[in-house]
């Protein structure tokens, strides 16, 4: 006879390295894209530059918990108290990947530097944020450093990517 007092499985949890990367390299992507988008019709005013940092803050937010909640209910099975809330704390890494882009916009903002051509500062910095992102992960994964900085120039090259489609659809 079957024991059906067994544990239900334990949903499959990202460690702090998975969840870094994932969400990192999201957000930077994501903030990168905003700000392509965002900055399409050339309003370089203090306020629009505020106004993009509050979409991209916004929008950082409303796809983690997009995220967190596709994870929640995607994983099969009895959940425990909690865990909805769990999921969605789990993607804080997406969050914080866009902060410093939102710190450039909101300081351009707020006048602490010129407001025009921010956003060629925000896309080198989500670049770096990329590579950064790829080469630490690989390292931390053991891989060789060449092997490191090859992955983090792949991924910098999603950011390569978003700013040579920004180039081209203007």
């Amino acid at each position: 006879m079957a024991d059906d007092t067994a544990a239900a499985p334990e949903p499959h949890r990202h460690d702090a390295r998975e969840a870094l990367l994932f969400g990192g390299v999201y957000g930077a992507v994501l903030a990168s894209s905003m700000v392509a988008a965002l900055s399409q019709y050339g309003h370089t005013s203090r306020g629009s530059r505020r106004y993009d940092a509050l979409w991209l803050l916004v929008t950082a937010f409303a796809s983690a918990l997009a995220h967190g909640y596709a994870h929640y209910i995607a994983e099969r099975g009895p959940h425990r108290r909690g865990d909805a809330l769990r999921s969605l704390a789990e993607e804080w890494p997406l969050v914080a990947a866009v902060l410093p882009t939102v710190l450039i916009l909101a300081g351009a903002g707020w006048g602490w530097w010129p407001t025009g051509g921010v956003e060629h500062a925000a896309f080198a910095l989500n670049i770096a944020l990329l590579f950064l992102l790829g080469l630490v992960t690989a390292r931390w994964s053991r891989r060789p450093w060449a092997v490191a900085v090859l992955i983090g120039a792949v991924d910098a090259l999603l950011g390569v990517i978003v700013v040579v489609a920004n180039a081209l659809i203007k």
